[in-house]
């Protein structure tokens, strides 16, 4: 099967972002010029992707009109000849069909990808969570999309990570396929290093059979009192094969503030606009250091 729609969970405070994100929803948060949902969705857009729903909470209302027509600035910059601006912002609105549920408790990640239950239907579905910016050749999602046209079964995007950092993160166990691709035997969520089972870490990409629906559904709460998406993993384990994708590409946490930093920085470096006159003010900066 094909797989048509996204699932983008937004409805998280922020917190580690205060007080920026006491009005503004983290997900806005701009990357230079671009806030941070924006490159998810564009991944989901380049890999064929155009049906999504972002789920959101309280305060996030500026999400919703980022994603809408502005017909006032359209006009504006129509009258003051911004042709190059006005293309941009009418791409935005343009890129993809964007729909939104508000998750109404803050009862984490299981709970939010639960909230799209209707709007998923029987259809397998992507997750991308939004902390998560991967660039790729190949699109991160596209290449566990080829995976999944293969195998038809759920596909979590794996990473290495230091052993001292599997708490941040749900780590799994597997038989190994091939270099990339492992069958899931066991998963959990941020053990301590000295209890981790491997190193091979869960991040923000994921595809999913619509059976996982139903494993959420009947999944309690967990660690922090939240429903786990790793514990609804696990219980689907029983019933149905798992794999897990070692992605190619370069991953950045922006939910975390130096991994903001390092996608903004490397980010600006990359863009043409920027890099030659960024290097050298960098350059001229650590002489100082």
């Amino acid at each position: 099967m094909k797989i048509n729609k996204a699932v983008i969970p937004a409805a998280g405070l922020g917190t580690r972002f205060l007080p920026a994100t006491k009005s503004s929803p983290k997900e806005m948060l701009p990357i230079i010029d671009k806030p941070a949902i924006q490159y998810v969705t564009e991944e989901a857009v380049q890999a064929g992707i155009f049906s999504i729903l972002i789920i959101t909470g309280r305060g996030k209302e500026a999400i919703e009109n980022y994603f809408d027509v502005s017909f006032e600035l359209e006009k504006i910059l129509e009258e003051r000849g911004k042709e190059e601006e006005l293309k941009i912002v009418k791409e935005i609105a343009r890129m993809a069909d964007v729909f939104y549920v508000r998750q109404k408790e803050a009862l984490g990640l299981g709970h939010a990808v639960l909230c799209a239950e209707n709007w998923i239907g029987k259809e397998p579905f992507a997750v991308f969570l939004g902390d998560d910016i991967i660039f790729a050749e190949t699109p991160c999602i596209k290449q566990m999309m080829d995976i999944f046209e293969e195998k038809n079964k759920s596909i979590l995007g794996v990473m290495d990570v230091e052993r001292e950092d599997t708490s941040k993160f749900g780590i799994i166990e597997g038989k190994k396929i091939d270099e990339s691709l492992y069958e899931v035997t066991e998963i959990v969520e941020k053990p301590e290093p000295d209890e981790s089972p491997s190193t091979t870490a869960v991040v923000g990409r994921y595809i999913f059979t619509p059976r996982i629906i139903d494993e959420l559904k009947n999944t309690g709460k967990g660690l922090g009192g939240e429903i786990q998406l790793t514990d609804a993993i696990k219980s689907l384990l029983k019933k149905e094969k798992v794999y897990a994708y070692r992605f190619k590409g370069k991953r950045y946490d922006i939910g975390d503030k130096f991994g903001f930093i390092k996608a903004t920085v490397e980010i600006a470096l990359k863009r043409e606009d920027l890099r030659k006159k960024f290097y050298e003010y960098l350059k001229e900066l650590l002489r100082k250091y």
